[in-house]
């Protein structure tokens, strides 16, 4: 048996649903950040949203405008994959400060996606269409489930979190 079928084998339910919802947090954010492009190629939410707050703005200001927030978003995209992936890493080894950094991480993204969802800007209305925002939360549901996951007891039906003291049940 190898170590990481080890580890695997030896993970709780709850370890197990937390990299769950790890992986698709990931999908999330590696979705939110591809509606981004979809809509600029296609609807321009963005576009929509940026003229009518400034219809004083020129089209050279506002696609001016759109190329700064797809840069903001797509790095915060970006940040978000690699918080995603370490995490995951963190977890499928069994680092003992996962919860910790799963938490913080959690925190400071949901963070970032409520100010880009509620944020106003001087035209009095939010930065970001609604749609958009709310596509940035979406990972955060995820990230809510993870952390949950991370954080629960180990049940007493013999879960352990650590395979040192995993107990193994007759008949399992």
């Amino acid at each position: 048996m190898t170590t990481a079928h080890h580890e695997r084998s030896t993970m709780t339910h709850h370890e197990r649903a937390a990299i769950g919802a790890m992986y698709a947090g990931l999908g999330l954010t590696i979705a939110a950040t591809i509606v981004l492009y979809v809509d600029h190629a296609t609807g321009n939410v963005l576009v929509g949203h940026i003229r009518a707050g400034y219809p004083s703005y020129g089209q050279a200001r506002i696609d001016a405008t759109v190329i700064t927030y797809l840069i903001y978003l797509s790095v915060l995209g970006a940040l978000g994959v690699l918080s995603w992936l370490f995490t995951i890493w963190a977890a499928s080894t069994r680092k003992p400060w996962t919860r910790w950094v799963a938490t913080a991480l959690f925190a400071a993204g949901t963070s970032i996606a409520l100010f880009n969802l509620l944020v106003k800007d001087t035209s009095g209305d939010t930065g970001l269409p609604p749609l958009l925002g709310w596509v940035g939360m979406l990972p955060s549901l995820a990230g809510l489930l993870a952390v949950i996951f991370l954080w629960r007891k180990p049940s007493r039906r013999g879960e352990s979190r650590s395979p040192a003291v995993a107990v193994v049940s007759p008949g399992r």
